[in-house]
């Protein structure tokens, strides 16, 4: 069942209904001002910190569900609607939400009053612009009233949300026409107040919810609305909002706009205040003058449509299958860059209170987002690196304002350190830039302790080399990349619980995962010592990556299937000794990601890596996706933590994880195996799972974290969706190991890995500045093998193309068998 179509034309996902399964929302801003915006117009505003600077108010876990955001309420005599559907929820003759690149559009109408919204935020200004058309269809002429709506946060979110006994005595706001100024806490600290306007002269305003909802009303009949006015209220305390009235005529067919701003204003830092409370208006003053008319507005919404254009230039395809086309030119490469903005920290999931930026999460995103913004990957890597301890382990999150590692958190989880590895390897294919290694970044954000990038991913590399337990794998420690599996923690008597600290303090819990990456990413700083002529260091990193894998074949497979880890009483976990959570699927992506067990065979058998990759389409395969453990853990295991804390079939206990389901599609192709590599890719995306919406119930124009498993009573329902890694690996898995245009240190490397019923495709690919037009001919129609490739008319003898600065276009012709 459908709820709206693509547009990809126009690159939108239009809404055709309110009423979605969940709220399908967007994101706004591509710099410091962010909003989210649901095909409801719910969602909430903030200024770079999702906790520390939020502007407005959001109700998460409410009922009615999603709760609050850009109001604006229509009343015609005795009707009262709003653009969006909510919150009133009067049934709408018509009804449209279009998300697009950056914005939504609402296009609805109730008794041929036609009302458009459009909403954006501005590529250079932080701010939220609302453009509100109105339009009367019939013959007569409407008189109506029109309020304006949305309720500020007393900026810090967390304590927003629970410090009541200030918070009610702190609220402030400002009235200047028709500009509300919210204040709150500028008087004590801040040198910041937001700002909600409108560029038309009001009939009345409201700054305090009691006055305008009501005491005991809601959203869905505000008290002001309902009399057909506002009080004029200021808030002193309680609740600040903002609301603008506006009394408007329109005669047969006239159309009217507003522009409404909503915005973020801070003092230069020279500026001092010129008494308590009392704010200075320029920085208002300039922001809104610059959105005064729907001219203005439309020149930088233009501009907004234009930046994402170019943006998304840099990778685009033509297959014969449109919806992998619009995944990869369009959707997917969005998301990538909306998980560069939020990481994990602010979603209708995320509350953006307790997550900032993720260490892991923001290195994988960078696989992603790379090729896109390679100067602000740049910077990112450096922020990272700067969180990481001495020792080469790091906190976990960071907080995004202030770029300090999350306390809250803390660290302990030991795949963090090798995922740095990866990212900064990646950054360094796709752009040659070796400066970056030479920048130096503190630990700890101590400016008394600071090295050269490259000696961070040195201690990277060597924590996990000297963090090994009994069976020479890696330590465990807090967690790996499954966040739920503690194996570590235990308990022999009720109350008594152990968490290891280092490599020799009690429990030893070892990761056969950490493993397969160690080796990975391993290999990759080796080749980066290469490039750097730090000859006897490569040579002793590939002697410990060696050693790692002669490893891992030894003490971490278990027949069929690689292990997934020893718990601290050295007991596997995922084997087939095991009762329930036999095999897993992260150590069987990862370890074949690193060419584990790829050798092939003097007997002609299938290899290791071939029979683990059997083994989960065997066992974890379902028609959803690959489930994350089989069989689901149905009783609580105290010595593997919070993992089987959740029922069956949810989350990490036997859920479909979509980050790690690419993992499996790019190993497939490491083995050649383009059909099963491109079906596993199928499963978990969206855009084929459009058609099964009222099940999979996200947005189906992004990726979700996780699906529900078999073992679920809800199998294939999505959760969590946007802010996933999912983004960047479905993105690298399908560019770069299924569609085989890999970026490496030396060039383009073209080795595609598709099904076989493929006849060819296209991609435009921008690299280090030179377009590449190429187009891969698979008339012999096999799954995997170069058989040729020109590059401007000339063969070139391997798949490598080396990288020509003095070129800006070369043109590619690859052809299969």
């Amino acid at each position: 069942m459908k709820f709206g179509y693509f547009d990809d034309v126009n690159k939108e996902y239009v809404i055709t209904t309110p009423k979605t399964p969940l709220p399908w929302i967007n994101y706004l801003g591509t710099q410091d001002f962010f909003s989210l915006i649901s095909n409801t117009a719910g969602g909430y505003s903030f200024y770079k910190d999702a906790k520390l600077l939020r502007l407005t108010r959001y109700r998460y876990n409410n009922s009615p569900m999603d709760q609050n955001g850009r109001y604006y309420y229509i009343k015609e005599g005795d009707t009262v609607w709003n653009p969006g559907w909510q919150p009133v929820q009067t049934p709408l003759d018509s009804y449209q939400c279009r998300h697009g690149l950056g914005y939504t559009v609402f296009e609805s109408s109730k008794n041929s009053l036609n009302a458009k919204l459009l909403a954006f935020v501005p590529v250079h200004d932080n701010c939220e612009i609302n453009l509100l058309t109105l339009t009367n269809y019939t013959d007569a002429e409407k008189e109506f009233d029109l309020f304006s709506y949305i309720e500020f946060c007393l900026w810090n979110a967390a304590d927003d949300s629970s410090n009541f006994q200030r918070n009610f005595s702190t609220g402030e706001v400002e009235v200047a026409g028709s500009t509300i100024y919210h204040k709150t806490e500028y008087r004590e600290r801040r040198n910041h107040y937001a700002v909600y306007s409108v560029n038309h002269p009001v009939n009345g305003f409201d700054t305090s919810r009691d006055a305008f909802i009501g005491l005991y009303n809601s959203p869905a009949d505000p008290q002001a609305v309902r009399k057909g006015f506002c009080s004029g209220s200021i808030a002193h305390g309680w609740a600040p909002v903002a609301s603008h009235h506006i009394h408007l005529k329109l005669r047969p067919g006239d159309s009217v706009s507003l522009v409404f701003v909503l915005g973020y204003c801070e003092n230069p830092k020279d500026k001092k205040f010129s008494a308590p409370g009392v704010i200075n208006k320029e920085p208002a003053d300039r922001l809104l003058a610059r959105y005064q008319t729907t001219e203005q507005v439309m020149a930088a919404f233009q501009e907004l449509k234009d930046y994402w254009t170019t943006l998304l230039s840099a990778y685009t395809i033509q297959t014969e299958d449109v919806r992998l086309n619009r995944m990869v030119n369009i959707w997917n490469q969005y998301q990538c860059m909306v998980t560069f903005n939020m990481s994990r920290s602010a979603s209708y999931y995320e509350s953006g209170l307790g997550r900032g930026m993720g260490f892991r999460d923001s290195c994988q995103d960078l696989l992603g987002f790379v090729h896109l913004i390679p100067e602000r990957a740049r910077q990112r890597i450096l922020d990272i690196a700067a969180t990481q301890f001495p020792d080469g382990s790091a906190y976990h999150q960071y907080q995004p304002l202030t770029k300090r590692g999350n306390m809250d958190v803390g660290s302990g989880f030991n795949d963090d350190p090798l995922w740095l590895i990866a990212g900064t390897a990646a950054y360094l294919r796709e752009t040659g830039d070796f400066s970056i290694l030479e920048e130096p970044c503190t630990f700890d954000n101590d400016a008394d302790s600071t090295a050269p990038l490259m000696e961070h991913l040195r201690r990277s590399f060597q924590y996990t080399a000297t963090h090994k337990g009994p069976h020479g794998l890696p330590l465990i420690g807090r967690a790996d990349w499954n966040d739920c599996l503690n194996l570590n923690c235990f308990s022999e008597e009720p109350g008594e619980s152990f968490q290891t600290t280092g490599p020799n303090d009690g429990p030893v819990a070892e990761s056969v995962f950490i493993a397969g990456m160690f080796v990975k990413y391993g290999r990759e700083y080796a080749e980066i010592c290469d490039a750097l002529r730090l000859d006897d260091e490569r040579d002793a990193v590939l002697k410990e990556v060696a050693a790692m894998e002669e490893t891992v074949m030894d003490a971490g497979w278990d027949g069929d299937w690689f292990l997934r880890a020893y718990d601290a009483m050295s007991n596997p976990v995922g084997s087939k000794l095991c009762e329930e959570g036999q095999i897993f699927i992260e150590p069987q992506g990862m370890c074949v990601m690193a060419g584990i067990g790829t050798d092939i065979t003097e007997d002609g058998s299938p290899s290791t890596a071939a029979r683990a990759l059997r083994s989960v389409e065997e066992r974890l395969d379902t028609r959803y996706g690959i489930i994350l453990q089989t069989p689901a853990y149905t009783t609580y295991h105290v010595e593997l933590g919070e993992i089987s804390s959740y029922p069956p079939g949810y989350k990490e206990n036997a859920g479909i994880f979509c980050h790690n389901n690419p993992w499996i599609s790019c190993a497939e192709t490491v083995l050649g195996h383009g059909s099963r590599a491109f079906e596993v890719f199928k499963k978990t995306c969206p855009a084929y799972l459009e058609d099964q919406s009222e099940i999979r119930r996200t947005e189906p124009y992004v990726y979700c974290q996780m699906m529900a498993g078999r073992d679920a009573p809800t199998h294939g329902e999505g959760k969590n969706s946007w802010l996933t890694g999912t983004a960047a690996w479905t993105f690298t898995c399908i560019s770069q190991y299924i569609l085989g245009i890999q970026p490496t240190l030396q060039g383009l490397r073209i080795n595609p890995c598709i099904p076989s019923d493929w006849s060819g495709y296209t991609c435009r690919r921008i690299y280090r500045g030179v377009s590449y037009d190429i187009t891969i001919d698979n008339s012999a129609h096999v799954e995997s093998g170069v058989a040729s490739v020109t590059v401007d008319g000339q063969p070139v003898t391997g798949t490598l193309i080396p990288f020509d600065a003095g070129k800006k276009t070369c043109k590619v012709e690859v052809v299969l068998g």
